[in-house]
């Protein structure tokens, strides 16, 4: 990951988080490619799409730092800025180009500012995020990571039960956000409250022999439930649903809000982020790529054969045998089994789901504080194929999903095209399932 190090005489480098940085003067691109244009008083990296000459295709990169150029490097967390950078290690955070930018600009300005040891970085937090289900074995390390993020002033905890620890224990992080806690029915209203993003892991995990689909009528009702608080009290929130099956309940979230007459498809977000994770992530292993390169997008759905990685459009460019095809997509599309096969009935894919969710979350943050080009993978409704959702490479504004990649899904290769076909159905009776779910509650009502 890359990191801001600050030394001191008497201590070892210090690692800060690798989120939001004020800024240095504008840095220029590398020479070859145009960056998106930022305003006169903002330089954003990370994240960000450049689209080189000779191109068409902007390439996405998975986390970034926004720069405001009105403030000198001052304090962060009481740890000091830095006089020299390095990439610790490779991450899918931030892109390669993002690496460079930061070195050469960061550097410049704090060799000029930071004068000794006194000055510090200092972000702007200013938006509210609420966790619903944070005392769980994915909401406690989502929110020690969304506690991290220097966009963030306030951090709301929701829980039946056993979140005031948790949020005890957040509260002591030198970081800026205020963390507050929630616990049951009569205090979700009052957690919702004017919150910018809503993210919900809340539900019962996946265990050893349990399909997506077992975890569907506990689940949907959990989510039903949350989502009409949503509706009550924050209804222009950003909206992410971790709860699984996810195929299922962002439909059911979506008709919710639909009944409840809120509903904008621009702000409803499956997150299906650790499909990309884990497809970046073999994909490197197995290509022998540097992690900070590597960006496979993946379709369909979030569930077994409805993901699809497509391989064939892996940045940077590279060349699988027809058994490196089948291999890596079948590990991708299985990785939660793996993983709950491997805790032996101790749990689920916990802390992979909360580092994927926590990107998608600081994605949606720095979309909402006005970085132009923020990309990323979710399930949302689609024009894309005929099914009313499907998971693909979106842009997110301020005012949520500004456009669908419709890109990634030209010029397949047989295998994926045949994989596309086959996933179809199963996603369509997933979707139906969870909009079936809310129409019958209604006539039961």
């Amino acid at each position: 990951m890359f990191s801001m190090l600050a030394q001191t005489p008497n201590s070892k480098f210090l690692p800060t988080p690798p989120f939001h940085f004020p800024a240095p003067p504008y840095s220029p691109p590398p020479q070859g490619c145009e960056m998106a244009a930022t305003s006169a008083t903002t330089f954003s990296v990370g994240s960000t799409t450049s689209r080189c000459k000779g191109s068409s295709i902007s390439q996405s990169k998975a986390f970034g730092v926004k720069f405001n150029s009105k403030n000198n490097l001052t304090s962060f967390s009481g740890l000091k800025a830095a006089t020299n950078l390095s990439c610790e290690s490779e991450s899918s955070f931030l892109g390669k180009d993002s690496v460079a930018v930061l070195k050469q600009s960061i550097t410049s300005k704090a060799q000029k500012e930071n004068k000794g040891y006194g000055n510090y970085v200092q972000p702007q937090a200013s938006y509210k995020v609420a966790i619903l289900g944070a005392s769980g074995g994915i909401g406690q390390p989502l929110a020690l990571l969304v506690k991290m993020s220097p966009l963030v002033s306030e951090l709301n905890l929701y829980d039946i039960a056993n979140v005031k620890g948790v949020a005890a224990d957040l509260s002591h992080c030198n970081t800026p956000s205020q963390v507050s806690d929630f616990t049951g029915a009569s205090e979700l209203a009052n957690c919702l409250k004017g919150v910018n993003v809503v993210v919900i892991p809340a539900g019962v995990p996946r265990k050893p022999g349990m399909t997506r689909d077992d975890l569907f009528n506990i689940n949907a009702n959990i989510v039903k439930t949350l989502v009409e608080a949503v509706a009550d009290n924050c209804p222009d929130a950003f909206i992410h649903i971790i709860s699984n099956p996810v195929n299922s309940t962002v439909p059911i979230a979506a008709e919710v809000l639909k009944r409840k007459g809120v509903y904008d498809p621009k702000k409803l977000f499956g997150v299906t982020t650790l499909d990309v994770v884990r497809a970046n992530t073999f994909v490197a292993h197995k290509k022998n790529l540097r992690l900070i390169d590597v960006d496979v997008p993946v379709v369909g759905g979030h569930a077994g054969i409805t993901i699809l990685p497509l391989l064939s459009k892996t940045k940077p460019s590279t060349t699988f045998t027809d058994e490196e095809v089948q291999e890596l997509t079948v590990r991708i599309q299985n990785a939660g089994t793996e993983v709950v096969d491997a805790k032996a009935g101790a749990g689920s894919a916990t802390l992979s789901m909360a580092y994927a969710a926590a990107r998608f979350v600081e994605s949606s943050l720095r979309a909402l504080d006005g970085d132009s080009d923020v990309y990323e993978c979710a399930f949302v409704q689609s024009d894309l194929s005929e099914l009313p959702f499907f998971a693909s490479r979106i842009k997110i504004g301020k005012d949520g999903v500004e456009a669908l990649i419709s890109s990634d899904l030209q010029g397949l290769t047989e295998y994926e095209q045949k994989a596309l076909d086959a996933l179809k159905p199963e996603l369509k009776a997933s979707i139906e399932k969870g909009i079936g779910f809310v129409q019958k509650k209604a006539v039961a009502a």
